[in-house]
């Protein structure tokens, strides 16, 4: 049974693609039909899976050669990502359903979306850590496609082309430690390597844990590599939702939590790791608040988040860490969408022509509300529930300076997201806007996940109980819901944490009596306006690779049949050398 709910989840989404395809642009409203039915039946295999979820491996393809078996195990995990990816993805689907609604190359999208569902469901579910890299890279070249979707857009183009430039620093991060495992241990397998980590000498397992650490920044958009993720807001705002708050980005995540019990024992890499997380918390809440776009104040509001993922596991908060992106991918997805619907609905993106939206807007404001409750971390929404048990975690797992960081972000977090709320859905309108609401589809995609984001925290207990059952090299101890609850509340640090969140809505009620601090604080905005110097570091990054590939373009003969003939060499070359390893 797992075994086929396993296949279904990859393979149906992969089967919409190509049918969404085959049917052309000349049939919209079939291309519409197939795609929400498809992802919807992926995301039914999805959720019948989660009762499956064990150790075993439940599917086994021999490749043979120095491709080994191409295996996939069902742990809670992968099991759960699986669901984020599945329902999330057919969420945002029904979400295009109008705000796609007379595009050119429709076929294009979904495919494309429907192609990046499956990969990602393939990466979180293999324990095969080469075709992990493989679905790995067809996420990224699935974002590429569709952060640069509007392909006459400068703006678009540059956006996806730096995020698949600077996320191919995690692809390289993975394929050197999936090369590695392999010299040393013959194997791919990630679960005989984690069960084993000892296999592998100790600086060549330094050199993974620090590559994979790259690999997981770039991936997830952490410091330094954050300020790809802003600029791919040029996607079209469902491919926000889905890729750049609900699954791609969380990739990195997931990569340092399956591979935590293996890089944990290394000297200096925990340390690194909560280092990471909390600069990119800490700066991307910063230039969420000086930002006046409001898909990019989304797009800082997740890396800050991811930040607090990342703190987590660094803190040995797997369960923490895991918890909070269930609870982000859900109120971050809600707050991506309620903004597509904002956006559709005005115009603009820019938060100071806004204003007064709510009266015109009523349940775009309502859910939009309650995805920022919960991102603010307002009791008792998911949000406040998991953010804590983060913060509970980096307090006994890591240094106290660290966590008291880790705590003002959470009052900057608060003051950024009332300041968004404010521009957008009340005071009076600041610009000359043409307003319409929600369509039905855009409406019946976001209800479910403002629901989500009152009552999915209940889920705490099953969930803890689950991966404490699927993953026995994490030595995890399962929480009931009601003993989280109780483990929160009676926890005094968690006041110190509602402080902060206090304060920063005080900050933001204030804001008249606080201009003169604002005005100080004014070369600080600039520069978190400029990424605080790493988008020109990026920038050059980007422009190198640039650079050479048109140096490389000599190489090109322009003629289509020797560019096949080197191909072929190329492919029978890598054939030879696989087959001499075996």
């Amino acid at each position: 049974m797992a075994s086929t709910l396993v296949l279904l989840a990859i393979g149906l989404p992969w089967l919409g693609a190509l049918l969404v395809w085959a049917v052309r642009d000349q049939r919209p409203a079939l291309q519409h039909a197939l795609a929400v039915g498809f992802s919807l039946a992926a995301g039914v295999a999805a959720l019948l899976l989660i009762p499956q979820a064990g150790t075993a491996t439940v599917v086994d393809l021999p490749v043979g050669g120095s491709f080994g078996n191409f295996t996939f195990v069902a742990d809670g995990l992968g099991v759960f990502l699986t669901a984020v990816a599945t329902v999330v993805g057919s969420l945002a689907v029904i979400f295009s359903v109008d705000y796609m609604h007379g595009s050119e190359q429709l076929g294009r999208y979904y495919a494309l979306v429907l192609f990046f569902i499956g990969a990602m469901v393939g990466l979180v579910l293999t324990s095969n850590m080469l075709l992990m890299f493989a679905f790995w890279e067809i996420t990224a070249l699935c974002s590429y496609a569709l952060i640069s979707f509007y392909n006459d857009d400068p703006k678009a183009v540059a956006g996806g082309i730096k995020a698949l430039i600077i996320t191919q620093f995690g692809g390289v991060g993975l394929l050197f430690g999936a090369v590695l495992l392999y010299a040393y241990t013959g194997s791919y397998d990630i679960h005989q390597f984690l069960q084993n980590p000892a296999a592998m000498p100790g600086n060549i397992l330094g050199l993974m844990a620090f590559g994979f650490l790259a690999a997981a920044a770039a991936k997830s958009a952490q410091f330094p590599f954050q300020t790809w993720l802003p600029d791919a807001m040029e996607a079209p705002s469902p491919i926000s939702a889905l890729i750049h708050a609900a699954t791609m980005v969380n990739a990195g995540v997931y990569l340092l939590a399956r591979f935590y019990p293996a890089f944990s024992p290394v000297p200096g890499w925990t340390t690194a790791v909560m280092v990471v997380g909390m600069l990119s918390a800490l700066m991307a809440a910063v230039m969420a608040l000086v930002a006046s776009d409001l898909k990019r104040t989304l797009a800082y509001s997740t890396v800050s988040q991811l930040g607090y993922m990342v703190y987590a596991v660094g803190a040995g908060g797997i369960f923490a860490s895991q918890f909070h992106l269930f609870s982000h991918s859900i109120f971050k997805a809600l707050l991506f969408l309620a903004a597509g619907a904002v956006i559709h609905g005005v115009g603009t993106r820019d938060m100071h022509q806004m204003g007064g939206l709510g009266k015109h807007m009523p349940l775009v404001r309502t859910v939009f509300v309650i995805g920022a409750l919960a991102l603010a971390g307002i009791p008792v929404l998911n949000g406040f529930w998991s953010k804590e048990l983060v913060l509970e975690a980096g307090e006994h797992g890591g240094p106290m300076w660290i966590w008291a960081v880790m705590v003002f972000v959470a009052g900057l977090t608060a003051l950024y997201t009332f300041r968004m709320v404010w521009m957008v859905f009340f005071g009076q309108m600041r610009g000359k806007l043409h307003v319409h609401d929600a369509g039905k589809a855009m409406k019946t995609a976001m209800v479910p996940l403002a629901l989500a984001s009152l009552v999915s925290w209940l889920l705490a207990g099953p969930f803890s109980a689950m991966l404490e059952r699927t993953l026995p090299a994490h030595a995890l101890h399962a929480l009931s819901t009601g003993e989280m609850m109780m483990e929160v509340i009676s926890n005094p640090f968690t006041l110190v944490a509602l402080a902060a969140v206090v304060l920063g809505l005080a900050a933001w009620w204030w804001r008249e009596k606080l201009a003169g601090l604002a005005q100080a604080l004014q070369g600080l905005g600039r520069a978190a306006q400029n990424s605080f110097g790493l988008e020109d570091i990026n920038r050059g990054i980007v422009r190198g690779t640039q650079q050479g590939a048109e140096a490389l373009r000599v190489t090109q003969t322009g003629l289509l049949n020797w560019n096949v003939v080197g191909i072929l060499i190329g492919l029978a070359v890598i054939l030879v050398i696989l087959v001499m390893g075996a």
